[in-house]
């Protein structure tokens, strides 16, 4: 089959790989109709990450189910299923509280597994014609028959169950003042979602201006930090101490508007933007391990928060991957009510082979690419 394939810091190709089968019976082999390229990738395909050569990248993937082991109970060939992007075995302590991110059975060693991500188990990635997926009944969650809401339906694979699980680490209640730093899909999905919970008030912070118009089109108000201090513009449109509730969808990798890189400064804003006693629901990544870090405690995961100004304030903080197994049903059926269209940032709807430029431009924030979908089947 073919599959696009990472070889080294930006460097990727569309090859032939060997095609998927059953290892186990409680496996499923599916066709992929959609597979999303994410921010995440970014870290791999830029270098920043322990990435090996071989690896094909793809952890937001939806198709029809092809073939499945004699184990698999509730999932049968022809259903059309999304698969959220946390590889969990269903039955493990984390996985029966719902904490499928950090399932303790798939990737031993590592609380938690995925799909075609660096350290997150041995699972290729769904940028490929097929996909093997690990205990089926629990992985593949099931969609309605045909192909409405295509590209709604591939964004529960990630981006919408990561955002609303930001708004859930950070505490957001209806009537609420909520801060989102970086307009990327999931900035744009926190933000959204806060919306969605009833936020009287959400506030993106971002550079991009492409990503900030979509912002204030959902009903946000777009903050672009190259204009000013961000925290105390906020702080000035409440004519107040902060939002009561902060999120970081940036990670590590965040800049500064002269474009230096410096890895805390989201944090550290969130902690001058959030109200005393309010909270942060952290969902940027940021990594035990940086190998292109701007400095060498950074590269150790080691950075410069300001704890004390955090403790002084009385905040609170939730972090880590999304559960996104845990939201993906309740996710979908908002979609299939109407009451929600995640789709809006999906800017372009690409072959597979289109998958190398289409890498090199979301990298570069090139205007108009948000949030690039890949679809195998699809001929240039």
């Amino acid at each position: 089959m073919r599959a696009l394939v990472y070889h080294s810091p930006y460097q990727v190709a569309v090859e032939e790989v060997e095609d998927p089968r059953i290892e186990a019976p409680t496996d499923a082999v599916v066709r992929i109709t959609s597979t999303a390229i994410c921010g995440s990738d970014l870290h791999m395909y830029e270098g920043r990450t322990d990435a090996e050569s071989g690896l094909v990248f793809g952890h937001e993937n939806m198709g029809v189910v092809e073939e499945v082991g004699s184990g698999v109970t509730s999932r049968r060939r022809g259903d059309r299923v999304v698969m959220p992007f946390n590889v969990a075995c269903g039955y493990c302590r984390n996985c029966r509280a719902g904490k499928t991110a950090f399932c303790l059975t798939v990737n031993p060693g590592f609380a938690g597994g995925a799909y075609g991500y660096v350290s997150m188990g041995p699972y290729p990635g769904g940028q490929a014609e097929y996909l093997r997926v690990p205990f089926a009944d629990f992985n593949c969650v099931p969609l309605p028959e045909g192909d409405e809401h295509e590209s709604d339906f591939a964004l529960l694979a990630d981006i919408f169950p990561t955002g609303y699980h930001a708004t859930e680490l950070a505490g957001v209640r209806p009537g609420e003042t909520v801060a989102v730093y970086g307009a990327g899909p999931v900035g744009l999905m926190a933000a959204y979602s806060s919306l969605i919970k009833g936020a009287s008030r959400v506030f993106v912070v971002d550079r991009v201006e492409d990503r900030l118009r979509l912002a204030e089109q959902i009903g946000a108000t777009p903050i672009d930090f190259t204009a000013g201090d961000p925290a105390e513009r906020i702080k000035d449109a409440l004519s107040d101490e902060g939002v009561d509730r902060g999120i970081d969808a940036v990670g590590y990798q965040a800049t500064v508007a002269t474009g230096e890189e410096q890895p805390a400064v989201v944090l550290n804003q969130l902690i001058r933007t959030v109200r005393p006693t309010g909270s942060v629901g952290a969902v940027g990544l940021y990594l035990p391990s940086d190998p292109g870090a701007p400095t060498d405690s950074a590269a150790q995961g080691l950075l410069q928060v300001n704890i004390g100004k955090f403790f002084e304030r009385g905040l609170s903080m939730g972090t880590g991957q999304a559960d996104a197994k845990a939201y993906a049903h309740q996710l979908r059926d908002l979609i299939v009510a109407g009451r929600a269209t995640p789709s809006f940032v999906v800017s372009q709807r690409l072959p597979l082979a289109d998958a190398p430029d289409a890498y090199a431009k979301f990298d570069n924030r090139e205007p108009g690419y948000s949030k690039v979908l890949l679809q195998p089947g699809a001929r240039t």
